[in-house]
């Protein structure tokens, strides 16, 4: 069980989120502590499928054969760490800032 307390962006409204979970993890080796890093990093890989399917629209890529998606989200994700990378925590606003000039995009890939 994990527990957060939140308010609202104006700081009110207070409330208790609390999310329950099922794991295979042994309970005598494996405390709270570690079951919270593996939900964190968990979430932070559902991060970059969100960002792939809403930035990249890639639900509705229609390269389908061969080895062409797994090589199209080889290419999303370097472009997604890229960004990060050089500090651009907004993809779209990232992306959109690379295209306007084609040598920040090879600047970001060391070329």
């Amino acid at each position: 069980m994990l527990e957060r307390h939140t308010t609202d962006l104006a700081g009110r409204h207070p409330r208790t989120e609390i999310a329950y979970g099922i794991t295979s993890l042994d309970a005598a080796s494996t405390g709270p502590a570690r079951v919270a890093v593996l939900a964190r990093g968990h979430w932070e890989i559902e991060s970059l499928h969100w960002v792939r399917d809403v930035t990249f629209d890639e639900d509705r890529s229609q390269v389908r054969t061969g080895h062409g998606p797994q090589v199209m989200a080889s290419l999303r994700n370097l472009a997604v760490s890229r960004l990060r990378q050089a500090g651009q925590r907004n993809t779209a606003r990232g992306v959109r800032w690379a295209g306007r000039d084609p040598t920040r995009a090879f600047a970001l890939l060391g070329a």
